[in-house]
């Protein structure tokens, strides 16, 4: 992506929504709003006609709700990252979103510097979970899951190293690299070198389903 604009592609049927977002992100340099959507429908068509980096996605939106045109939105332009942009009331549909490969998620109010953060990071190829929802949306997620999805998760975790298990219990605290580095005194790129074994290991996509395992399996 060096050299290179971060191509964005906001869906939302609010047009104010979209304004105020898109305002946000072409202040920076680094990022270029491709295209706009009011329906989930639409925002699979531009975000494969305009081949995009990254996509805000409205879960409530008419024609196809973003739930539902994730995974078309996925075989459409593999090559585009999903933010999930989400309210606290719609909880559970974002971890539909998450577990479907969703790359995070922001909550509508989210400061301009943290919208522009995460455009960047999910362009980068990381996932992006809002700071100030991480700890209390994964949490309330955890809660009442069923008994064979947590002996599946601890069956999973078995495979890692003891050191492993460690990073992975910071990333379902919703740490950064550089924090989880912090803590275990390490580098924040060998942090990342273990964030891409454990990936591996564990069959995730991102960081997001990762942090999620971790909970399932009571780190």
């Amino acid at each position: 992506m060096a050299g290179q604009p971060i191509r964005v592609v906001i869906a939302d049927d609010e047009p104010l929504i979209r304004a105020g977002i898109r305002m946000i992100l072409i202040s920076d340099p680094d990022i270029q709003v491709v295209g706009e959507a009011a329906d989930g429908r639409a925002a699979v068509e531009a975000a494969r006609a305009h081949a995009a980096d990254v996509v805000l996605l409205d879960i409530q939106m008419p024609v196809l709700d973003g739930l539902s045109a994730l995974p078309e939105l996925r075989r459409a332009a593999p090559g585009a990252r999903v933010i999930i942009l989400t309210t606290f009331g719609e909880r559970e549909n974002v971890l539909r979103a998450l577990e479907h490969g969703g790359a995070g998620f922001l909550l509508k109010d989210t400061a301009p510097a943290e919208l522009i953060g995460a455009v960047r990071a999910a362009a980068a190829g990381d996932a992006y979970l809002s700071p100030a929802a991480t700890r209390h949306v994964v949490e309330r997620l955890a809660k009442g899951r069923e008994a064979a999805r947590a002996e599946e998760a601890r069956g999973r975790v078995a495979a890692l190293s003891e050191k492993e298990r460690d990073v992975l219990a910071l990333l379902g605290e919703g740490l950064s690299n550089a924090d989880t580095g912090k803590r275990l005194h390490m580098s924040e790129g060998t942090v990342k070198t273990y964030v891409s074994r454990i990936l591996a290991k564990l069959d995730c996509e991102n960081r997001v389903q990762a942090a999620l395992l971790a909970r399932d399996a009571g780190l």
